[in-house]
């Protein structure tokens, strides 16, 4: 079939690969000129910057997608385990390093805190039990399809419902099994690997621990945009057309199909269409006679982000490759991001510095810096006010931490708000999860990989089932591949 897919972000790169090696007739169409969606990457002088995702996990789904194109990962790119999942950095002055090794975390807990480092252990067991659980129904299935529920995965979660946690929020199972405020707010943390308020989120979402503390963090050798271009390189081969600077004006449906593609180039005609854009930025933009788009609306948005790119002329000893400096009051920061929509009067920072693992990134004896808040999604804000306050926040915070002038060590600077987040990604106002999973509804029901109304429209990337962040991108464009066999048959 000729098949064209909207995007050339994880997801779009990763169906695109697989409609390819099962013989399809495949065509990308991005607006911008290079892959890599949220995934993309920033020069500026002599430093390189990630400027999406900066954890890597689960890497065997990238093993197994490049496998099923008869190729071997490792020969496109290495990576490795990270010693240190992350460093958190709190308001009293306590420095934590969350291990990989459970014998140096265990020492670590005793060091730093007060918890008892069995309940962490108990906790990343409970994690593991429930993504086991709820994985292949959750994660790597349509879910919700009424065929599915009498499968053996859904009756084994339907025997073990009890165990996934709906009815709490993740705040109050956090708050119950720890005792120490310094390890609740570590663990609430997680809500935001998807956008959300671990005030709000089902605690089942505490599963995301297991991701990273149990299977391990990893990071590409080369930094996080050695995946796209791994991806893209291998697409290339199996035949996918690529076209850059392409962008779509209107995507045609008629009689509960879509019958063609409107670009500035003239209308095109697929047999298949499958879209990795921001399913709000679809329905909005490209579909706006469809009624997707008023249902689309009505769903919370998750947050976005302000991010700073800094160039450092000198390097920092103290800082690892993640580090997280927490707020001092962590849900009066989400209820300034969910409920009053501005950024909090004190935020909590993230800093990733790749080129302490890709020397290449920064000059010798320098470093370079992506640091990120959380903020809400564009609602009309003053955005060049709201980072200028920020910026000034960011810095008067690191730089007590660190004991240095931060602005005089940066030499190099640039920026990303939720407006040119979404100009340069379709994020839709910003927002870089789509809608948030603040809900135990909408959690586990994000848009669907497909729409009966719509026979032959595939949906995949962050924006819609399962979520958001590179392994659950693959993981979409692994159901659509599995729907597109069912449904064609090839």
């Amino acid at each position: 079939m000729r098949v064209v897919v909207l995007g050339a972000g994880i997801g779009g790169l990763a169906i695109a690969l697989r409609m390819a090696v099962r013989g399809h007739d495949v065509t990308v169409l991005e607006k911008n000129s290079r892959p890599g969606g949220k995934l993309a990457e920033l020069r500026l002088g002599n430093y390189r910057f990630d400027t999406g995702p900066s954890l890597f996990t689960l890497p065997e789904l990238m093993e197994e997608l490049f496998q099923l194109a008869g190729r071997e990962l490792k020969d496109y790119l290495s990576y490795q385990l990270l010693p240190v999942n992350c460093r958190y950095f709190y308001m009293d002055g306590t420095l934590l390093d969350f291990y990989h090794s459970p014998e140096r975390l265990e020492k670590e807990i005793r060091e730093q805190t007060t918890e008892d480092p069995e309940r962490i252990f108990h906790r990343l067991e409970q994690a593991r039990e429930v993504y086991e659980l709820s994985a292949p129904v959750f994660l790597f299935e349509p879910f919700g399809k009424l065929s599915a529920f009498n499968t053996p995965p859904y009756k084994k979660v339907a025997r073990q419902l009890y165990k996934l946690d709906f009815f709490r929020t993740m705040h109050q199972a956090n708050q119950k099994d720890f005792t120490d405020p310094k390890i609740i707010q570590l663990f609430d943390r997680y809500a935001t690997y998807n956008g959300s308020d671990p005030y709000r989120a089902p605690a089942t979402l505490n599963m995301i621990a297991h991701l990273e503390n149990n299977i391990g963090a990893y990071f590409p050798e080369k930094g996080m945009y050695s995946l796209v271009e791994a991806l893209y390189h291998v697409a290339v081969t199996k035949g996918v057309e690529f076209r850059f600077h392409t962008e779509i004006e209107e995507l045609i449906v008629q009689n509960k199909q879509v019958t063609g593609i409107r670009t500035a180039e003239g209308e095109q005609q697929y047999d298949l269409y499958i879209s990795g854009i921001d399913v709000g930025t679809l329905a909005n933009r490209y579909m706006k006679q469809h009624p997707l788009r008023r249902r689309l609306n009505r769903s919370e948005p998750s947050t976005s982000a302000l991010i700073f790119y800094w160039g450092m002329n000198r390097a920092f000893p103290l800082l690892e490759l993640h580090n997280i400096f927490f707020s001092s009051d962590y849900q009066a920061e989400f209820d300034s991001l969910f409920r009053k929509k501005e950024i909090p009067g004190e935020p909590t920072i993230y800093l990733f510095i790749s080129s302490r693992v890709v020397k290449k990134d920064a000059p010798e004896g320098c470093e370079n810096w992506f640091v990120m808040v959380n903020v809400p999604a564009d609602q009309g804000q003053d955005w060049e006010e709201l980072r200028r306050v920020t910026r000034r926040k960011v810095i008067d915070r690191l730089s007590i931490v660190l004991e240095t002038d931060i602005e005089a060590c940066i030499e190099e600077e640039s920026y990303a708000d939720p407006r040119t987040i979404e100009a340069q990604t379709g994020s839709y106002h910003g927002a870089l999860y789509g809608m948030s999973s603040s809900s135990m509804f909408s959690a586990f029901l994000r848009h669907p990989n497909h729409l009966k109304e719509i026979r032959n429209l595939y949906f995949t990337g962050g924006s819609v089932h399962p979520g958001g962040g590179i392994p659950l991108c693959l993981a979409s464009a692994a159901i659509v591949d599995n729907e597109i066999s069912r449904v064609y048959g090839a």
